[in-house]
């Protein structure tokens, strides 16, 4: 039902899990642990699902939060629950409050899941290429040091996400990339199909982590597009022409 951060694991006063499509009861193209909200599987499964998420970390179901994400650099600071009706808007949390799990939904980009022990302040960010080239990366690094963490003891995880041997783009996409960093070339490869290249999301990741004074950095490295059995793909359901997919929650959490 879970992956997790084997750097992550070894901190001690906190819990975090970055589910697979495991221990769910949707059906169809939504088979599995289907925790997508803004999907159009039934909402009572969806409930279901977020229930068992929210029970594997040892939180009530009102306190495992998400938010209407929007590919933002936008950071919200969690202080208490909030309906999932009036889920604020944006793409990382945080917080420095015991029992409140912050959660990313994803369904080919990286969930990133930070902590800094010392402090006791979590983080959560969901970086596709738009966030992390936006910055949503170092707002959350900012955004834990407002409430006390120190970037210098921050340890991360990243979750299963589009690899590079799967993530083929445009060229308009790479001339994206060139025009915000000369040396973001090394983050593509040469693509079978003409006029198209290969995109390393993890590496980019890892390097803007890197810039922002994050050393502590643990990599699953699963990919969702090519385990079918064990996640839902965005880029894989377009493939195939299906009508929607299933969403993933990954998911950090201070202990009490």
């Amino acid at each position: 039902m879970t992956v997790e951060s084997l750097l992550l694991s070894s901190v001690p006063g906190i819990r975090h899990a970055f589910f697979t499509r495991a221990g769910g009861v949707s059906s169809g193209i939504y088979a599995g642990l289907n925790g997508g909200i803004g999907s159009q599987d039934e909402p009572d499964k969806v409930q279901e699902n977020r229930r068992r998420m929210a029970a594997a970390l040892d939180v009530p179901p009102e306190k495992l939060l998400t938010l209407h994400q929007i590919h933002s650099p936008d950071v919200v600071v969690a202080t208490e629950p909030w309906p999932l009706t009036v889920r604020p808007k944006g793409d990382a949390m945080v917080t420095k409050v015991p029992g409140i799990a912050l959660g990313v939904t994803t369904a080919d980009c990286a969930p990133v899941l930070m902590v800094d022990p010392k402090a006791r302040v979590i983080g959560a960010a969901h970086a596709g290429w738009k966030g992390a080239l936006g910055g949503v990366l170092e707002a959350t690094i900012d955004s834990m040091e407002g409430q006390g963490a120190s970037r210098g003891d921050i340890v991360v995880g990243l979750g299963p996400m589009l690899r590079q041997r799967n993530y083929e783009v445009g060229m308009e996409f790479v001339a994206r990339f060139q025009e915000a960093g000369a040396d973001n070339e090394r983050f593509f490869s040469s693509a079978s199909r003409h006029g198209h290249a290969m995109f390393d999301l993890p590496g980019y990741i890892h390097a803007r982590l890197h810039g922002a004074g994050i050393l502590m950095v643990d990599d699953v490295d699963l990919c969702t597009y090519a385990d079918e059995d064990s996640f839902f793909s965005y880029r894989r359901s377009t493939h195939r022409k299906e009508a929607d997919y299933g969403r993933h929650v990954h998911a950090i959490v201070l202990e009490d």
